[in-house]
């Protein structure tokens, strides 16, 4: 019955489902009366009446639902659907507003954030039209070399968004106004943003030749005169002209990359105190790199970088080069102490500094997989190359090399991008070869490829970016039977922990144990948080038979290179000869998450992993 009533109220149910209540409620009062009757008579007689009675309330409760579900299907049905279609358009109103809003606010946001060169197209005076009938030609000349210039510039630093005042029109009109959504756009961005607009002309000069003038906001005018044949050198040096003063941190970057150190160097040191305070960090940091590629002095350098770092304490370039400069000058413990502050100013790691940032720090301490994938990341981001002064192509062959994966290293090598103005691609492709030959224990064509590497290390542009890298060619050497040129390159190759330790094995495989035990010492002590000079001097020590002397230094190596495979390789033929199986598989097992490729690796797991005990 409940549910009956129920359904009536909310529903508005039919006559038979209301007619079945009234019987269903008739045939309970004579039931219960009739079950009464049999205990007491008068209690069945006054119950007989209480039903009858609620059978007339329900019969009362019926005709006004009745009555009520005719009022509102008469009176309120069609108000409520007036009123639903009414927050519909509401709705739907709302809805409208709030992409309209959002669309400002996108609109709004693109201004504030733009950074384009709309090039205007350029008038074209009378006494040339015949030869460059339209502006556009020019305009567009002037967009293509941009390009190219950005294009071919390796930094980080946001460039310009390029454009030409006549394309990317968009012709949806906001009505009533008859002002395009294209013009509402530009009026935001000239309004806010920091759109650099450029436009010019082109005139014939008195003695038949081209005058081209270029000008733009931030950018004052200046003509560019030439033979009548000449538009396109004119083009290209109005150009470069735009570039410096639009961008004047990528146009330095650009001079850096294309080996105009000298040309760098005096535009960083002529603009600083013009552009703006974000750029000023950028300027110092090119003028650090063009000091040490044009082989100036280190120690400048490393003020300039420190200078760029009192301007932006998070410039996290600068901290890498920090530590590189303190790695050219030989204090490599220094560097790796720089690559802790830059983590700690990055929050930790991963953190605020990009990963690539860290390839100084990677490098000190045998950190290859990171290392590794910071590389190829960068490259990927930008066109192949990385936004590094040097090619990304052999760094990463660099890396692959050291983590023994010669089919890796050599694809790196051939999958490279040419570049005239990089001389650190031929060097670095020798340099990578030498030591897979040396590992292969081709010891002729190790020193030959290694040598080549050393000729071109002269260059400053080279050994700046690869310091203590010519160590390598000393054990070369010594390998090939040349040991006079072995010593001659240790005398003079600088104070590296790779060449001290270098120094060490050569002195212990010519019969000089103790002298070895000493250059030893003194390439843990040159560098005391780095791992190569335990791991050399580990190696030593289990040639030499004393195993628990090895362990503890391969153990010093781990501790400072946790990631690096060679140390825990040698862990693991140490406890082999012990005889510590398990432990030994241990070992091989954790170097191979850090070389999976290495086959001589694999090859010793898979020894030991047979032996029965």
């Amino acid at each position: 019955m409940t549910e009956s009533l129920l359904g009536a109220v909310l529903g508005g149910e039919d006559e038979d489902k209301a007619e079945s209540t009234k019987v269903g409620s008739e045939a309970i009062a004579a039931a219960v009366a009739a079950n009464l009757a049999i205990e007491s008579p008068e209690v069945a007689a006054e119950a007989a009446a209480f039903f009858r009675e609620q059978v007339e309330v329900l019969k009362v409760q019926k005709k006004i639902l009745e009555a009520e579900h005719e009022y509102f299907e008469t009176e309120w049905r069609p108000r409520l659907l007036g009123i639903r279609l009414r927050v519909g358009f509401q709705v739907f109103a709302i809805l409208a507003a709030t992409v309209i809003g959002i669309g400002v606010a996108v609109m709004i946001l693109d201004a504030v954030t733009s950074r384009r060169a709309v090039i205007e197209p350029f008038d074209i005076a009378p006494n040339v039209a015949a030869r460059v009938p339209s502006g556009k030609i020019v305009a567009g000349g002037l967009l293509d070399e941009l390009s190219r210039l950005q294009d071919a510039t390796r930094t980080s630093v946001q460039g310009l968004d390029l454009s030409s005042a006549w394309a990317s029109h968009i012709k949806l009109e906001v009505p009533e106004t008859g002002i395009s959504l294209d013009e509402i756009s530009r009026l935001l961005r000239e309004r806010f943003g920091h759109d650099v607009h450029l436009d010019g002309d082109l005139v014939g000069t008195s003695a038949g030749g081209l005058a081209l003038t270029v000008r733009g906001n931030g950018v004052p005018p200046k003509t560019f005169t030439g033979s009548a044949t000449e538009l396109d050198t004119l083009t290209v040096k109005a150009t470069e002209y735009v570039y410096s003063k639009s961008q004047p941190a990528r146009w330095a970057y650009y001079l850096q990359n294309a080996g105009r150190s000298e040309e760098a160097i005096a535009f960083c040191r002529t603009a600083f105190g013009s552009v703006s305070k974000e750029d000023r960090p950028y300027l110092l940091n090119v003028w650090a790199n063009s000091i040490n590629n044009s082989g100036g002095s280190p120690r400048e350098a490393l003020g300039l970088y420190r200078a760029a770092l009192k301007l932006k304490s998070d410039y996290w370039n600068g901290y890498n080069n920090v530590m590189d400069s303190l790695w050219i000058l030989g204090d490599e413990e220094g560097a790796w102490r720089a690559g802790e502050d830059m983590r700690k100013a990055a929050g930790g790691r991963p953190g605020r500094a990009a990963e690539v940032f860290y390839l100084n720090w990677d490098a000190l301490t045998w950190n290859l997989g990171p290392w590794l994938d910071s590389i190829v990341v960068d490259a990927e981001a930008n066109a192949g190359v990385g936004t590094g002064f040097a090619t990304a192509g052999p760094a990463i062959a660099d890396v692959d090399a050291r983590l023994h994966d010669p089919e890796a290293a050599e694809l790196a090598l051939k999958t490279t991008k040419e570049d005239p103005n990089d001389p650190s691609i031929g060097a670095m492709t020798h340099s990578v070869r030498g030591r897979l030959a040396s590992e292969a224990g081709d010891t002729a064509r190790a020193a030959t490829e290694l040598e080549a590497f050393g000729a071109a290390y002269a260059d400053p542009a080279v050994s700046t970016n690869n310091p203590g890298y010519n160590c390598w060619i000393a054990p070369a050497e010594e390998a090939a039977g040349h040991p006079d040129k072995a010593d001659a390159l240790l005398k003079t190759a600088g104070t590296f922990v790779d060449c001290y330790r270098f120094r060490a094995d050569i002195l212990d495989g010519r019969g000089d144990w103790p002298g070895a035990q000493k250059a030893y010492a003194d390439a843990v002590a040159l560098a005391p948080d780095l791992p190569a000079a335990y791991y050399s001097w580990g190696v030593a020590l289990a040639n030499h038979g004393d195993l628990s002397g090895a362990e503890a230094k391969f153990k010093d190596a781990n501790r400072r290179g946790p990631h690096w495979a060679d140390p825990l390789k040698a862990w693991g033929d140490v406890l082999v000869k012990q005889g510590n199986r398990q432990d030994a598989l241990a070992k091989y097992d954790e170097a191979l998450r850090y070389a999976p490729n290495w086959k001589q690796l694999k090859d010793a797991r898979e020894a030991v992993a047979k032996r029965k005990t």
